[in-house]
């Protein structure tokens, strides 16, 4: 049940995870297989436009911490929700592709801010009590976005991508209009001292552990990027099954991903953040090698909902083994770093797998390629627990709520 004391909160939170990855990035794969039949760009271009918002979503990364400390965070985000609305309104017509990707790129930018500090705004505002249900809560809002995208983009491409694109304006508008009532109300604590966030620091286990958690973080970003920009015009195109059929499936990734945060979460409670985070990404590399076995209807469906589940549910996942590790104060300084090196590693590998595909004509291979990766971070992982006790410091149980 949701508590009262907890709207404003999640009004802020999912908004921003809405927004910031659901709409500004997933709403542009549909999005890709009509923009290269209505011949806007070529399949290799239209794929290149694709890894801009990765590219963004890194320099978002890397300046949101740094911008939510020297400007005021409604401020902060009311530009973010705006920026994002403004590249979809002006990507409605044909344009060229340097156009296209300064606006792509803006979309990223302020999509990471709005997922580095809307989150945490939300957190922050909330009792240390309710913080583990608000926090499985707050990024449903990934999958709200596919879910929006999937519907609206199928239905309004049958009008025009200059609708389409409109639309998606519109509600990016709405999202931040919500938001931004819910971060009216939001009472923000005071910011730990020093000395708190530095807590559990001298722990070299500790350290250890929370880099190879981070570099697991790093290798799901570089991993599940064919299923987040390729896989619609993988299926609808590739593999010739037409639109409706590649839609029905965004909307499975979409279904998956709002059920992710709470499936993660209660897999959390039972079984711990380690063991827990360890069996969402062998799921999600299972998952996304499934498609190079069979593309039946069960096979790409399987892939589809387990995919976009394991996406927000390896976030949330991530964000709870890394306060397990070092302590709620020093989170948010962690988050910052772990969200970083997750969009340098997206970005790297957007654009290769772009270069990959143009070389190659197929995106077959670079789901082999997701899958290894995200097998690497499984492994990662499991060393993670390994070192950490074999250097003598073993993490607080995790809570029961």
């Amino acid at each position: 049940m949701v508590d009262k004391r907890d709207i404003s909160a999640l009004l802020t939170g999912i908004m921003a995870t809405l927004v910031g990855i659901g709409l500004a990035r997933f709403a542009y794969t549909p999005l890709l297989p009509a923009l290269v039949e209505a011949q806007w760009f070529s399949a290799s271009a239209a794929a290149y436009l694709g890894a801009a918002n990765l590219l963004g979503y890194l320099i978002g990364a890397l300046s949101g911490h740094v911008l939510s400390e020297r400007y005021p965070p409604r401020a902060l985000l009311g530009v973010c929700f705006a920026a994002i609305a403004l590249s979809f309104v002006l990507c409605a017509w044909p344009a060229s592709f340097a156009w296209f990707f300064v606006w792509r790129l803006v979309s990223g930018i302020a999509g990471a801010i709005l997922m580095v500090v809307g989150p945490s705004l939300a957190l922050t505002a909330t009792p240390t009590d309710r913080r583990a249900h608000v926090g499985g809560l707050v990024f449903t809002g990934i999958g709200l976005g596919v879910l929006l995208s999937a519907w609206v983009v199928p239905l309004l491409l049958e009008t025009s991508l200059m609708a389409t694109w409109m639309a998606l304006g519109v509600l990016t508008l709405v999202a931040g209009l919500l938001g931004d009532r819910g971060l009216a109300r939001l009472a923000i604590p005071a910011p730990a001292s020093p000395e708190q966030a530095g807590m559990r620091r001298a722990h070299p286990g500790v350290a250890i552990a929370v880099l190879l958690v981070i570099g697991a973080y790093a290798l799901d970003g570089a991993g599940f990027v064919p299923h987040t920009v390729f896989w619609v015009d993988y299926l609808a195109r590739e593999n010739a099954l037409g639109h409706s059929p590649a839609a029905l499936q965004w909307g499975l990734f979409g279904v998956g991903a709002v059920c992710g945060p709470l499936l993660a979460g209660a897999v959390a409670r039972r079984l711990g953040w380690h063991l827990g985070l360890a069996l969402a990404f062998l799921a999600k590399a299972a998952a996304i090698a499934l498609p190079l076995l069979s593309l039946d209807l069960l096979s790409r469906s399987a892939s589809s909902f387990v995919v976009g589940a394991m996406i927000p549910g390896i976030v949330a996942l991530t964000s709870g083994r890394l306060a397990e590790l070092a302590g709620p104060a020093a989170h948010k300084r962690l988050w910052g770093r772990a969200t970083a090196a997750f969009a340098a590693a997206q970005a790297a590998s957007g654009y290769g797998m772009s270069a990959l595909y143009d070389g190659w004509g197929s995106y077959t291979p670079l789901f082999a390629i997701g899958s290894v990766m995200l097998a690497g971070g499984f492994a990662l992982v499991l060393l993670s627990r390994g070192l950490q006790a074999r250097h003598g410091a073993l993490s607080t149980p995790p809570r029961r709520h």
